[in-house]
């Protein structure tokens, strides 16, 4: 049986970036095993310049960019100043590593990065939090989701903060090699290999009108799942109206009480697929969808594939 040569990934580095994206992309990359010991990626810091500045400290790199020929994906760090005018040459970089049709991966504000180079048009990216209003100022044409941790357009992939950053790149473990082997990159890291909600619950609110947190209610809901929940239903538990309820799950969460649940049963059903031998009619029972076609409307419209397809690329052997 032929040997499968490790995915090649090179993690760009350059002034002004922000250094635990590229130790934190690194050191998940490198820690991942396939079957007898097998690497699953060969990791390459690469620079325009022997020696790249950060915020605390000088890093002296290795590899120039040249090793992004034979490379399948590219990895750029954030910025500690987004403000800061991107360089031409790093742009260019990007640049032809889009048009060779490289996966190109951003952490944190290294969507500006990546905005500046010109490979975002008509695509869904995210940044640091902090950072949306500066992005949308400056790139008012780009599609930026505020709220999420992580976009995946294909070839290009962004990411929120630096601990999204994480989240990001076991997704892109998990696309590579499955849930199995992602799992266990997520256990060495000691973090979970998904997680609930988006970027919106690390965001400070300078005025908050919420003195209730949803958290108990979410966790009802949770634990009920198979069963039909109305907004009735969840306004009893809460205590309040229904209108109220709807106004906190858009304060909160930025999505009605339905979208959540539908959102919260698609990511039990990849569970059961991943986990499971039950059917994709037992698993929409089990979910609370009723029926399969249900589930497969829900599941493609949201991951762009079948359950059946799901259940192929991450079912463990």
């Amino acid at each position: 049986m032929p040997t499968i040569k490790p995915h090649k990934v090179v993690i760009l580095a350059f002034d002004g970036m922000i250094a635990v994206d590229l130790t934190t992309a690194y050191e998940l990359f490198q820690s991942v095993e396939l079957e007898s010991d097998r690497p699953g990626y060969e990791n390459y810091v690469c620079a325009l310049t022997p020696v790249v500045k950060t915020q605390g400290f000088d890093l002296k790199v290795k590899w120039g960019v040249d090793q992004l020929k034979d490379a399948q994906t590219l990895i750029i760090p954030g910025l500690v100043d987004p403000s800061e005018k991107i360089p031409d040459a790093l742009c260019a970089v990007i640049h032809n590593a889009f048009l060779s049709g490289m996966r190109i991966v951003s952490i944190c504000t290294g969507a500006f990065v990546l905005a500046a180079s010109g490979v975002l048009e008509e695509m869904e990216v995210t940044t640091h939090w902090k950072a949306v209003s500066l992005f949308s100022s400056l790139y008012p044409n780009i599609t930026l989701l505020p709220n999420v941790l992580y976009t995946d357009n294909g070839q290009i992939l962004t990411s929120a903060g630096a601990s999204a950053g994480i989240d990001l790149c076991l997704h892109i473990i998990r696309r590579d090699y499955g849930a199995a082997i992602a799992a266990n990159s997520a256990r060495q890291a000691v973090v979970p290999l998904e997680r609930a909600g988006g970027q919106a619950q690390y965001i400070r609110h300078k005025t908050p009108s919420l003195s209730i947190s949803l958290a108990p209610l979410l966790q009802w809901i949770e634990e009920r799942l198979d069963q039909t929940i109305t907004l009735k239903n969840m306004a009893d538990f809460a205590s309040i109206s229904v209108r109220t309820l709807n106004r906190r799950f858009q304060e909160q969460l930025q999505m009605s009480p339905l979208q959540w649940i539908i959102q919260a049963r698609l990511k039990r059903a990849q569970c059961l697929l991943e986990t499971t031998d039950q059917s994709i009619e037992c698993v929409a029972e089990n979910v609370g969808f009723g029926s399969s076609t249900s589930l497969r409307e829900h599941f493609s419209k949201t991951f762009g594939n079948s359950p059946k397809g799901y259940r192929q690329l991450f079912r463990r052997k």
